[in-house]
């Protein structure tokens, strides 16, 4: 029983097999984003490297398979793939491997069988540990450079905090757990490194997850008390150009649908009574979707968030994010725009929150001269209302203006 020719006839079958047990395993979250291709990725080239192994004819193709193994790696580090998901993946292929090859090894000898089983057993523990060890290095150089952005960004915030004390101590309560969580994560990565002491990558892999997951909350906190100091300190400044509404709406609902579909949550858009083209700053008003869009995200668990927009009397436009989530309380409607303002006191800020989302918010939507409302229902929901002039006041960038 030639068992290379087998598996080399029936790699379609494999790579269509696994990629369906992939999708319908559910507990690899990171494959749901990706297409086909994304989750089949070099899996058919890996394939026919483990064939020559089994051939008795031809010389075994190692360095294929350790080339792809590392390229991999570094693919799903790239995808936001957890180490366990990696793990789950490798354990689903060498299932759909062995089921696939089944009927034909009961056709081979004892000792075909468990050559066959022993050579494909070693090259999948070959790939499996090329795989990790490329991806452990890209998660690193990922920690690194977030360690370098949270220097350039710390540099920029110590210089920022010295004019504008504001909020300073709540700040430094709000970045001590994470702060505490990388720094405490780092060292014991460190000290086991050192050591050179540490058989299992895995206690390792969940530390760097930890930090990197910690740094990511941390620099946004940052960069979000930043946005406000700027304001406050009079430094961020207009730049008005020609923008269509629409295709600012459309790209921001596209950039956040990733985050409402774990939730089965529906983003429905209304445009059609919105402005052809406003003179706005662009970037300021996408935060201010952005910020909106998401905040509805995180606070509702079911049903629809709303997203419509029309031209109002007197040269003025409007913008209206409505969702069905927990809703705002009365006494503290006329609060939430202040910054770490929570609907309720009683429950802690969500993993990704910073508490700072409306009130960047409130502050870009005077920039852009214009006022937001609220509307809002404990467990029915939240209407935020925007309405801005069809064309702000200033200089407009000619440079940028659309055609």
């Amino acid at each position: 029983m030639d068992f290379s020719q087998v598996l080399l006839d029936k790699i379609d079958t494999i790579v269509k097999n696994w990629v369906e047990a992939v999708d319908q395993d559910g507990q690899i979250e990171a494959a749901n984003q990706l297409t086909y291709e994304g989750v089949r990725d070099s899996l058919p080239i890996v394939l026919r490297a483990i064939a020559t192994m089994l051939s008795e004819s031809e010389d075994s193709d190692i360095k294929t398979l350790v080339q792809k193994s590392l390229e991999h790696g570094v693919l799903r580090a790239k995808q936001g793939y957890e180490a366990e998901e990696i793990g789950r993946e490798y354990r689903l292929i060498r299932w759909v491997i062995f089921s696939t090859l089944e009927q034909d090894m009961l056709k081979g000898s004892v000792a075909e069988v468990l050559r066959a089983c022993r050579l494909i057993d070693t090259a999948l523990d070959e790939v499996i540990a090329q795989c990790f060890k490329s991806y452990v290095n890209e998660r690193l150089q990922e920690l690194e450079q977030l360690q370098s952005q949270l220097t350039l960004t710390n540099q920029e915030l110590t210089r920022l905090v010295r004019a504008n004390q504001d909020n300073l101590s709540h700040l430094a309560h709000e970045l001590k757990n994470p702060l505490n969580s990388i720094i405490g994560y780092s060292e014991l990565f460190l000290r086991q490194q050192q050591k050179n002491q540490v058989k299992d990558n895995s206690a390792n892999l969940e530390h760097i997850e930890r930090v990197l997951r910690s740094g990511r909350q941390t620099l946004r906190l940052i960069n979000d008390v930043l946005e406000i100091s700027r304001y406050e300190a009079g430094k961020m400044k207009l730049q008005p150009t020609r923008t269509d509404v629409r295709e600012l709406i459309k790209n921001v609902v596209e950039m956040l649908e990733p985050l409402a579909r774990p939730k089965e949550l529906q983003i429905v858009v209304d445009g059609d009574r919105a402005p052809e083209e406003v003179i706005t700053d662009p970037l300021r008003l996408q935060q201010i979707v952005t910020n909106l869009v998401s905040n509805a995200i995180r606070y509702t668990q079911s049903g629809t968030i709303q997203v419509a927009c029309q031209t109002l009397a007197d040269d003025q436009w409007a913008i209206t994010v409505c969702d069905t989530g927990i809703g705002i309380a009365p006494e503290f409607q006329a609060h939430i725009f202040e910054p770490y303002v929570r609907a309720d006191s009683k429950q802690p800020y969500l993993p990704d929150s910073t508490g700072l989302g409306l009130a960047i918010v409130c502050r870009l939507v005077k920039l852009l001269q214009g006022k937001i409302d609220l509307v809002s229902q404990v467990g029915v929901g939240s209407t935020f209302t925007v309405i801005l002039p069809l064309a702000v006041k200033g200089e407009l960038s000619e440079n940028n203006a659309c055609a």
